[in-house]
């Protein structure tokens, strides 16, 4: 598994988050009379409720397709870190790829005077050296 595939994860989580965000200004849009939504087109505005109740509905099947994908990822990082043989390898992986850690972060968590560049690097060797 890549780096790349690794991190999909949170980049998953990041747009979850956007989305919720989106659809708290669309729900706020449709229960009060004035709004202001950042990024909608800039026509005549969107007044029409129904419009609205539809765009609300589109970005609640859009946020639960995306925590369906963020199920399997995590379950599939999960199994792909279980089977590495180097504890430590294991701990920086669960802390960086399933707990969102920074690098810094995962290197006060492992401790033994591991810098953030140091666990980095040692994923990234792990990495390359264990290409599937």
């Amino acid at each position: 598994m890549t780096k790349k595939e690794l991190s999909q994860l949170y980049y998953l989580n990041k747009e979850i988050e956007q989305d919720k965000a989106r659809l708290a200004e669309l729900e706020g849009l449709a229960t009060s009379s004035t709004g202001n939504i950042s990024g909608m087109p800039h026509a005549s505005g969107i007044s029409d409720k129904t419009a609205i109740a539809c765009e609300i509905a589109d970005y609640r099947d859009i946020i639960e397709g995306k925590v369906k994908m963020c199920f399997a990822q995590f379950n599939s990082i999960n199994r792909y870190i279980a089977t590495i043989d180097d504890s430590m390898v294991r701990q920086i992986m669960q802390y960086r790829f399933v707990s969102g850690l920074s690098w810094t972060a995962v290197a006060m968590h492992i401790g033994g005077g591991n810098t953030a560049d140091g666990v980095r690097k040692i994923v990234t060797r792990y990495c390359s050296k264990n290409k599937d």
